[in-house]
């Protein structure tokens, strides 16, 4: 895992602040931005800098200019302790990503409560992106595919590996799937 330096700009912290707060997800900012979601995923974890125009591109699709970019200096957080209700969902439809901290700016570590209701998965292509995560199912049954290798996973088990490697997650059985999961650095 790439780290900025204090001499550095943490641009991908910058850009995945901005676009959490104008509500758009990584796959609508690539969308307006002319790139791929792992593009958008790259930039945010800093497993890639992007050129000048590139960047450019991308801030125009949040939208907000080069310099408010980077004259823009988040607070970075300080809260400790959250409750139920002050989880951010950053999750649509049925999946729900609920997110401790407001914002993970400063953050490298992004901690989720997730729920998939019954027969709800990640999608069809598989996720890919730079990091680690990590989950423990809390309730109901959670297929998880990672490369060639499938688990179904119930309350209790777990599940821990290097996300570039392609997985999918799809809840089975009539009941909710609730899960507890971290990703290092944050890939939402």
């Amino acid at each position: 895992m790439r780290t900025p330096s204090a001499t550095q700009v943490d641009i991908g912290g910058r850009l995945r602040h901005l676009r959490m707060l104008r509500g758009l997800s990584q796959r609508e900012l690539a969308k307006r931005a002319g790139v791929t979601n792992s593009t958008i995923s790259l930039i945010e974890s800093n497993g890639t800098n992007p050129s000048v125009g590139a960047l450019k591109r991308i801030l125009d699709g949040i939208p907000i200019g080069l310099a408010e970019f980077f004259a823009f200096e988040p607070d970075r957080p300080r809260k400790a302790f959250y409750a139920a209700e002050e989880l951010v969902e950053i999750g649509k439809g049925p999946v729900s990503y609920r997110q401790v901290g407001e914002t993970m700016f400063g953050r490298a570590l992004q901690i989720l409560k997730e729920c998939y209701q019954p027969e709800a998965d990640t999608g069809k292509v598989p996720l890919s992106h730079e990091g680690e995560e990590g989950g423990v199912i809390i309730s109901g049954r959670l297929e998880v595919m990672v490369e060639d290798e499938r688990r179904i996973l119930g309350p209790g088990d777990a599940y821990c590996f290097e996300s570039r490697r392609p997985h999918r997650f799809r809840c089975v059985g009539a009941e909710p799937c609730e899960v507890v999961s971290a990703c290092a650095p944050p890939s939402f």
